[in-house]
């Protein structure tokens, strides 16, 4: 296994994480109070896991963390923040579902990490320790309820009249 690629990798996943985590936590800032919210004060908790078992690997590889990698998705993350929404001064319908769309794309980046990690765990026997298969099925969950969650604020962000988020009707039981 080529160790440089893998720290190229695995670190690229990391900065990944650090971006995904503060656009989680901004859009569950913006969304107290309504299902995507409730969802997200949920998931943030999971990603920072998820970004610990991240570094646990890098560890376990005797790899290095590159903090750089970090510090630059943390900024663009912030950057992301000034896009044009069609509202200059507030969060608006669109920034969700944006957001959201977001959150989904990262998931199934994380879920592609997972699985990688899973079919090189077979090679390599200090990976033998991770549960990876674990991480994938919860990944499957977070991307279904994000996917759930996008749909709905795709309705909200094009309807013909203002429309609260909660207000629309949830397509699956229990969001």
């Amino acid at each position: 296994m080529d160790a440089k690629r893998l720290g190229i990798y695995l670190n690229d996943h990391l900065a990944g994480s650090v971006g995904g985590i503060e656009l989680a936590v901004r859009t569950e800032t913006e969304n107290r109070g309504n299902p995507v919210g409730r969802y997200l004060a949920v998931f943030i908790p999971e990603l920072r896991h998820e970004q610990s078992v991240l570094e646990s690997v890098i560890q376990t590889m005797e790899l290095k963390e590159d903090p750089l990698k970090k510090r630059g998705a943390w900024l663009t993350e912030k950057l992301a923040r000034l896009k044009l929404n069609g509202s200059w001064v507030r969060y608006s319908p669109l920034s969700r579902l944006v957001e959201l769309e977001g959150l989904c794309l990262a998931t199934e980046g994380r879920l592609s990490l997972w699985r990688t990690l899973a079919r090189l765990s077979a090679k390599d026997t200090r990976l033998a320790g991770y549960d990876f298969e674990s991480l994938i099925a919860r990944g499957e969950s977070q991307q279904q309820a994000l996917q759930h969650l996008r749909a709905r604020a795709a309705d909200v962000a094009f309807a013909d009249e203002p429309v609260p988020f909660g207000t629309i009707e949830p397509v699956i039981a229990n969001l």
